[in-house]
């Protein structure tokens, strides 16, 4: 079994900063990609920004220059630095692992969410 715990999420002002962190434990060989996604109220699940094995890191227009990816492969957790904070940033964020499991079987697992909440 895979376990991908999300923290940091809370309520933030317009223009605050936010820390979200994401760690994966269980049976992991490897994790190829990671990412964050978010859902807000009434709209479907959006890719947020990922981040591949060589360290490559690909973000959503609405969050380029804002939000920054980085991980630390020892503790195979992942962080989304979000800064300038918007309403329209208000979500449940979701951390996803892909790769593959110790037994060689592939994995892509989830977390439960954390959620943002941006208003003044």
């Amino acid at each position: 079994q895979v376990q991908l715990v999300e923290s940091g999420g809370g309520l933030v002002q317009p223009g605050g900063s936010l820390r979200l962190s994401c760690a994966a434990s269980g049976s992991i060989l490897s994790i190829n990609v990671w990412g964050w996604y978010r859902q807000a109220p009434g709209k479907e699940r959006e890719l947020v920004a990922t981040i591949i094995s060589g360290g490559t890191t690909n973000y959503a227009e609405s969050v380029k220059g804002r939000f920054i990816l980085s991980r630390n492969n020892t503790k195979n957790t992942v962080y989304l630095q979000m800064t300038s904070l918007k309403p329209e940033d208000t979500a449940v964020y979701y951390c996803n692992a892909k790769g593959f499991k110790r037994d060689y079987s592939g994995m892509n697992s989830w977390g439960k969410g954390t959620l943002v909440t941006v208003s003044s």
